[in-house]
């Protein structure tokens, strides 16, 4: 969306990205690399793309090869198993080998911007390595936040400062192209992101312990940031600069922001597999739906995710798209793309 907002719709971007999809759509804790798939192509000796042919070895889970079946980008894999080092040299390859007239590295949310400690911080670990690895690379890379607080980490004015010149303002226009995917794609930033740029105010509900995230003007906005007052302020990527190992990432989140957010998937997904099934009964969800619905505008809010319904029913992720079409066929006048808006119910 971005690509094409910037640099038009002939445009073909390489994406490099983590496939890590969370316990959602993965049952495997933590993100995947470069063995947990089948048909990855090689691009330079150590980034592989991931096409449309693509398929993650089971038990583990993957948005990556439909997302290529569905969009004309490329897909190369972040592997972040050999540290910030070892994205560094991915991302050094990769501008050998493709000559890029342009390299952005964009965050959905801006908690790349934290520095590590703030109380409401849940996943810095993706973000931190990718800034120290990009850090390295000597090949100028701009830094772009879209959506600040988007991701219910940091609230977006807390951002303010630390938020420079204005790059663009997402339209519904602009989520036209991505609108196939947003119907089945779990991620909640961007389709935050995408609500805003259509013109959704008010507060979402997110994520497993349902964070109210603001949904405000600031919301389909792109903002550019200083890389290197980013890492100044960042001190888990300060600190994974010179990591070679997922593992000492992940002992340098334990020590800097008091946790690391693989071992909570990790505990969670002992949880769940502890856990009964239970089934989609449409007239029992709907009653459910009813209850969760009414504490939540006790709560002030406006709208949810199908990923929070979906948890807070305390159904499994494989339930999420069946409970999506249960919803939408039966309450049509709810679904604000891709959000669900919370109403009364009348008596």
């Amino acid at each position: 969306m971005l690509d094409a907002a910037l640099y038009g719709d002939e445009d073909q971007a390489v994406i490099l990205t983590y496939a890590w999809d969370r316990l959602l759509v993965d049952p495997v804790p933590g993100p995947r690399g470069v063995h947990d798939f089948t048909g990855l192509e090689q691009l330079t000796p150590s980034v592989s793309a991931v096409p449309a042919e693509a398929r993650p070895i089971a038990p583990a889970g993957s948005t990556l090869p439909r997302l290529a079946a569905e969009l004309r980008h490329t897909f190369a894999l972040i592997d972040p198993y050999q540290g910030a080092a070892g994205v560094a040299r991915q991302l050094d390859e990769l501008v050998s080998h493709l000559e890029p007239t342009s390299i952005d590295l964009l965050d959905v949310g801006g908690d790349i911007l934290a520095r590590g400690d703030e109380p409401t911080l849940k996943s810095p670990l993706a973000d931190a390595l990718t800034l120290a690895a990009c850090c390295q690379v000597n090949a100028p890379i701009r830094l772009l936040v879209a959506g600040p607080g988007l991701d219910g980490e940091l609230p977006s004015e807390d951002l303010c400062d630390m938020l420079g010149l204005l790059v663009h303002t997402f339209t519904a226009k602009d989520t036209e192209s991505i609108s196939s995917v947003l119907e089945w794609h779990p991620s909640e930033a961007t389709g935050m992101l995408a609500a805003t740029a259509r013109g959704a105010r008010g507060t979402c509900e997110v994520r497993d312990a349902g964070l109210p995230v603001s949904l405000t003007d600031e919301g389909p906005t792109v903002h550019e940031a200083d890389m290197d007052e980013a890492l100044s302020r960042n001190r888990l990527a300060r600190a994974v600069i010179s990591t070679e190992s997922l593992d000492e990432v992940e002992t340098h989140s334990r020590e800097i922001c008091g946790y690391s957010e693989i071992d909570y998937e990790r505990n969670k997904a002992a949880w769940l597999n502890e856990r009964a099934p239970l089934k989609l009964t449409p007239d029992a969800v709907l009653a459910q739906l009813e209850q969760f619905e009414a504490e939540a505008l006790d709560r002030g809010i406006t709208h949810t995710t199908f990923r929070h319904i979906t948890e807070a029913l305390n159904l499994n992720g494989n339930q999420r798209q069946d409970l999506r079409k249960l919803l939408i066929n039966r309450r049509p006048e709810q679904y604000d793309a891709p959000l669900w808006r919370i109403t009364t119910r009348p008596e």
